[in-house]
């Protein structure tokens, strides 16, 4: 099933010409003979651009391609214009499938006889259709309320399982044969990823998902969260408030009623780190298909955030490490960022800290102070790349879904404003977060998180430091028994040894008196001793 699959995705990028997209360079003699033996899977779409070509591909795929294709829409500092324009059809545009059977699904789902009992409108026509899920749009009979119905491919689960076992198979030859396999750890790095992939196909986790962070931002000025109607979800159908923003990639609609553009890339970035840190919770599928910009007060915009199928979780100790490595990024202070590093575990514990710390300053420095405009991500990235590979720096799984993220959020304020500067905006952000970790108000804070902890034990002080005494009282004559058992212990160990040995050499020496015909009384006694010893050597190890 795997070579087959393997073979299929071999034809599908072929059949579009996607060999054209090597440069020339990297394709010698032999890589283009090959090409040529493959006669029977030419490239059928020659007319077409560069990139539709690739979004064609990805899209005949499947959902995990597709899912790779919208990261790359977010990046038009690493790929042409015209190929990212082509890939943002991948965030909402994926050709939907059968409506009647959309609808059936929904009726089903929902046990309902027919979609009228709930809804007084359902549109045939779907609203968006993407990888996983496409979604129509309704009106609900009891309360008159627009609503979005977002209904879960047929048959999704198991074509990402399958891509999924196939990018496994190929993780771990990678990591066998490549010199940076297992400090890559590809591997972790799919497993963690599959995790969330097939968490995405639980339509009832989302909703779940969506609930905790409307919560979590409900006064918020930066960001909304539509209410999502929680008793007419199912693992394959959610229902949730219809919302009429702009979709923040349509940057001429952004201008055109004058939004203030500065403030909203300003507010994606506290808003990326407001859940990544404040709430250890955040929107981990963070591309413009998911984001829109509330048409009310555009000098004080607001995003609208969707799709909350995937999100990812930090737990204390990387929050903490990840905050304290900001904080001295933004500093500059290098040195605290390569020990750091070394503390967390992220680069072995003999690196030599001051090559680190020359290292991370020849990546950084000539970044600080400059508009992401001015800002060859690109470049950067293949220098970090290298400052990995040389001071073998190993990949945190469970911070891939961060890092794909925060690359979301960099291309979304790219996108928005490129004179934002990132290390500015985020800094304040960053050091209030950390005083209220480590500063008296944290210790306060703690102190009434586990009053009513204490409260419930302190009656229980007097009998508990009681017993702690008495016990007090009795352990060195326990530690003394400890000692002589200990000692008694070694003994027997010694002598069981010894009686072993007795055994195995009487047991060889009965072997030989036979073995010669030697007097019967010589084999009888060796054998007596040598049961003798078994025997009190086992009886001494009991």
């Amino acid at each position: 099933m795997k070579y087959r699959r393997f073979l299929q995705i071999g034809g599908v990028l072929l059949n579009h010409g996607l060999d054209d997209l090597i440069p020339k360079r990297f394709r010698p003699w032999y890589f283009r003979w090959s090409r040529k033996m493959l006669f029977w899977w030419p490239n059928k779409h020659k007319g077409e651009s560069e990139g539709k070509r690739l979004r064609l591909a990805l899209q005949e795929l499947g959902p995990v391609f597709v899912k790779f294709g919208q990261m790359l829409s977010t990046r038009r500092d690493l790929l042409p214009p015209s190929m990212v324009d082509e890939l943002a059809n991948l965030q909402d545009k994926v050709p939907p499938f059968d409506s009647k059977k959309a609808e059936e699904l929904v009726r089903e789902a929902l046990e309902l006889k027919s979609l009228s009992e709930l809804f007084s409108h359902f549109e045939h026509e779907p609203l968006a259709s993407a990888s996983v899920a496409q979604v129509h749009a309704a009106k609900l009979k009891l309360d008159d309320k627009d609503v979005v119905v977002k209904v879960l491919r047929p048959n999704i689960k198991h074509t990402i399982e399958a891509d999924v076992e196939l990018l496994i198979s190929i993780a771990k030859l990678v990591q066998e044969w490549l010199p940076d396999g297992k400090r890559l750890r590809p591997v972790e790095v799919v497993k963690e990823y599959k995790r969330t992939i097939l968490d995405e196909l639980d339509l009832l986790r989302e909703a779940a998902n969506g609930i905790q962070i409307r919560r979590s931002f409900e006064h918020s000025e930066a960001l909304y969260v539509p209410h999502i109607y929680s008793d007419h979800c199912r693992k394959n159908v959610i229902v949730m408030e219809r919302i009429y923003g702009i979709p923040v990639s349509d940057i001429d609609e952004l201008r055109a009623q004058n939004t203030n553009l500065e403030l909203l890339a300003e507010r994606g970035v506290e808003v990326f780190f407001t859940q990544v840190f404040r709430d250890s919770f955040f929107h981990a599928d963070m591309h413009p298909g998911n984001i829109f910009v509330s048409r009310e007060h555009p000098h004080n915009p607001l995003y609208i955030g969707i799709d909350y199928g995937i999100v990812g979780t930090l737990n204390k100790q990387d929050k903490r490490y990840l905050a304290e490595n900001f904080i001295a990024f933004f500093n500059r202070n290098y040195r605290k960022v390569a020990e750091l590093h070394v503390d967390s575990g992220w680069v072995p514990a003999d690196t030599n800290i001051d090559d680190f710390e020359m290292a991370i300053r020849t990546v950084c420095e000539p970044i600080f102070q400059k508009p992401l405009a001015d800002i060859s991500f690109g470049h950067v990235l293949l220098q970090l790349f290298n400052t990995a590979r040389r001071f073998n720096m190993q990949v945190q799984p469970q911070l891939v879904l961060l890092q794909k993220t925060l690359l979301y959020v960099e291309g979304l304020g790219r996108t928005l404003y490129p004179q934002l500067d990132l290390w500015k905006t985020a800094k304040p952000f960053l050091e209030n977060w950390m005083k209220e970790q480590i500063g008296p108000k944290a210790m306060l804070n703690q102190l009434k998180e586990n009053l009513p902890f204490w409260s419930e034990k302190l009656p229980e002080m007097p009998d508990l430091l009681y017993e702690a005494l008495r016990q007090t009282k009795t352990l060195p004559q326990q530690l003394e028994v400890q000692h002589q058992q200990n000692l008694q212990m070694q003994l027997n160990i010694q002598r069981a040894r010894m009686f072993g040995k007795s055994a195995i050499t009487f047991s060889i020496t009965a072997a030989i008196c036979y073995g010669y015909d030697l007097h019967w009384s010589a084999v009888l006694g060796s054998v007596l001793i040598a049961g003798i010893s078994w025997h009190q050597s086992f009886k001494r190890l009991k």
